[in-house]
């Protein structure tokens, strides 16, 4: 399959080769892709809170009451793609399948009001359009060093003794396994010395109503001397992010279009602050986004074929939350 890629993804490198600061935001077929300077960004209403970059106003009082609600598809209707999926995982079309779906809620919150009182390591709010507030790192390159963080692998923080639960679960294990994999071999065509430097990293989760730990590991490399100072480049040769795909790409990405019924959008897709020399990336998870005057919370989680449907169906449930509390 040839595929062509966004011009602005040359934009990117043209930006970053001249040391000019920017913001970028890529969807999920990396067919949107939308680029912001500095002055840009200004006037765009975006609003940003990375842990290294901050583009916000005030913040906003705690309303004392918050109402949140979700409203799933049925069991039976989630089995349709789980079933399409799992045939495709038992004819050896792919190894590992990211099925997501869409959830209407109902919250006595808007999006901005999300945005400023969701706590997490990554939120961006798309004025009118969406919210995030991901915990998941895609890339960060540092001094043409790169990092990436995947995360996959939860579980109830409820559950007794969720933590060993979680390192023992042999489908859970064999999913982490699997991304770490295929995110090594994606780093090794953008850098050399790749290497993982963290293995399953538990990370605690705190949200209004559930608690969750997730599971990440660290991989790194150095810059291969064709990608430094390239972003765009970069981003063309890594994306879709593995971790909310699946294994191999270009197959399950056929899996997943045919298993959803609707569209992923902006939705898994990745952006980033690049600062002039540095770049801090995230996947676009833990979604909220507005579609004729209602709320979607999209959400899911990686099949394999040891994966059972009554199971990743409560885990795309569970992921149905807001972080505040």
């Amino acid at each position: 399959m040839v595929r062509k890629f966004h011009p602005s993804f040359d934009q990117m490198d043209e930006l970053s080769q001249t040391g000019t600061p920017y913001f970028f935001l890529v969807d999920f077929l990396m067919e949107n892709v939308e680029v912001f300077t500095e002055e840009e960004l200004d006037k765009s209403g975006l609003l940003i809170d990375f842990q290294k970059f901050k583009k916000t106003n005030e913040p906003l009082g705690k309303p004392l009451d918050i109402s949140f609600q979700s409203f799933p598809q049925s069991e039976e209707s989630y089995r349709k793609g789980f079933d399409l999926v799992q045939k495709n995982l038992k004819a050896g079309n792919s190894y590992l399948t990211n099925y997501t779906c869409k959830t209407e809620v109902k919250t006595n919150l808007t999006l901005n009001e999300i945005f400023y009182l969701s706590q997490s390591k990554y939120k961006v709010l798309y004025p009118d359009r969406f919210v995030f507030f991901s915990p998941e790192t895609f890339v960060e390159i540092t001094d043409n060093k790169i990092f990436t963080h995947p995360m996959k692998g939860t579980i109830d923080a409820g559950t007794e003794n969720a933590v060993e639960v979680l390192k023992g679960d042999v489908k859970e294990k064999a999913e982490h396994y699997t991304v770490v994999d295929l995110l090594r071999n994606d780093l090794s065509m953008v850098a050399d010395d790749v290497k993982l430097d963290e293995f399953q990293r538990i990370d605690f989760i705190k949200t209004h109503n559930k608690n969750l730990y997730a599971m990440s590991s660290e991989i790194s490399g150095v810059l291969k001397p064709d990608f430094q100072g390239k972003i765009g480049s970069i981003m063309k040769k890594l994306l879709p992010a593995g971790s909310v795909l699946g294994a191999p790409k270009e197959k399950t990405l056929e899996i997943v279009l045919e298993a959803e019924n609707y569209a992923r959008g902006f939705y898994t897709g990745v952006c980033g602050w690049f600062d002039g020399k540095n770049l801090d990336s995230c996947v676009m998870i833990r979604f909220i986004e507005k579609e004729n005057g209602k709320l979607y919370f999209k959400s899911g989680g990686g099949i394999t074929h040891l994966s059972k449907a009554e199971t990743e169906y409560q885990e795309m449930k569970n992921k149905i939350y807001v972080p505040i509390y």
